[in-house]
């Protein structure tokens, strides 16, 4: 049931709504079904022994920082 990121064609309102199996989505604005997928943004995080044992951190982004912050190193997550 993934959440996808829709651009309506007939007032442009952009939105996110949960796809379940055969739904159709709707526009929340205009309740047109006129509507574009974007495409969205991911990231991730991962946590694991580095070498020697020594705790290290991974990230993959569609930004240049993490989702708190918009710097490219933040201290407070590990990102970076």
């Amino acid at each position: 049931m993934p959440i996808y990121e829709y651009k309506c064609n007939n007032c442009g309102k952009d939105f996110e709504t949960l796809v379940m199996g055969s739904f159709t989505p709707e526009c929340p604005e205009c309740d047109s079904q006129d509507l574009s997928r974007l495409m969205s943004k991911c990231g991730f995080v991962t946590k694991s022994a580095g070498p020697g044992g020594e705790p290290q951190t991974t990230a993959s982004s569609a930004s240049s920082g993490c989702a708190g912050c918009a710097s490219t190193n933040c201290s407070s997550c590990g990102v970076g």
